[in-house]
């Protein structure tokens, strides 16, 4: 019994504080409406720019509209453009011809070729070096021709 009395009274004390908050909230909009018209007065006038106004009861600013270009000039020009032919001087074909497939693969394949170049030509002259170390091969030219034919056929047997 005394839980309801708790409830009950709990339940008014929060319905009077409810009103005395609705209370509050009417007093703050009836000074606003009063607020209100004094800043009514306040308010800037508006200006017109682009329009006069039909109501001559509104106050504000008519700005004198600023004088529009000639149309029909800039319309004749943009005509008479048309009617030139127009020529297309230049044209790159390289430009509007599609890539081929693979270019992106060999883009990339040919910065480790050139690593292998590299690497290939080192050791092209160190053979030689050693054959003439062994003086297997008196001629150096012949040296020279025999390592290149050799690099040749391997360079040959891995495109293969």
């Amino acid at each position: 019994m005394e839980n309801n009395n708790n409830n009950l009274g709990k339940l008014t004390e929060e319905s009077l504080k409810r009103k005395e908050r609705l209370q509050k909230l009417r007093e703050q909009a009836q000074n606003k409406t009063t607020d209100g018209a004094s800043q009514a007065e306040q308010l800037p006038k508006p200006i017109f720019r682009s329009y006069r106004p039909q109501n001559e009861s509104t106050e504000g600013e008519v700005l004198p509209q600023e004088p529009t270009g000639n149309i029909e000039t800039a319309v004749e020009s943009q005509l008479n453009l048309l009617q030139q032919p127009m020529i297309i001087d230049e044209i790159d074909i390289t430009n509007l011809a599609p890539r081929k497939p693979d270019w992106d693969l060999k883009r990339d394949a040919s910065k480790k070729l050139e690593r292998l170049e590299r690497r290939t030509q080192k050791a092209i002259a160190e053979l030689i070096r050693e054959r003439l170390k062994m003086n297997q091969i008196e001629d150096i030219s012949q040296a020279v021709n025999v390592a290149t034919a050799h690099v040749n056929e391997q360079v040959h047997e891995d495109y293969d």
